[in-house]
């Protein structure tokens, strides 16, 4: 699962119990353990952050980042150094549509 999100920017990948989370000033990003939980048409991804709460809500449903062309087929919201960000998710088997390069 592939994730990002503007107004900060950020995103990041999942796999398993292995959650990288990146922004601007850190590319290449911090590894998270994280526990999965899924059901009623979504997942969440909850762990520590430095050493905060780190939830994020990944579910159905079309999403746009609000700079490109693309839609995506999953809304992320994420609770992260007591912030609430919201922003977009695919994967392979759910890509993104739209301009390769907007």
């Amino acid at each position: 699962l592939h994730f990002l999100g503007t107004e900060p920017f950020w995103g990041g990948h999942a796999k398993g119990t292995v959650l990288t989370y990146t922004t601007p000033e850190d590319a290449e990003g911090q590894t998270i353990t994280v526990s999965r939980f899924a059901g009623r048409g979504g997942i969440a991804f909850s762990g520590k952050f430095h050493g905060q709460t780190f939830d994020m809500a990944v579910t159905e449903g079309e999403c746009s980042d609000g700079m490109s062309d693309k839609a995506y087929p999953f809304s992320v919201t994420l609770h992260v150094e007591g912030n609430i960000r919201t922003g977009c998710a695919w994967s392979v088997e759910h890509p993104a549509t739209g301009p390769a390069k907007p």
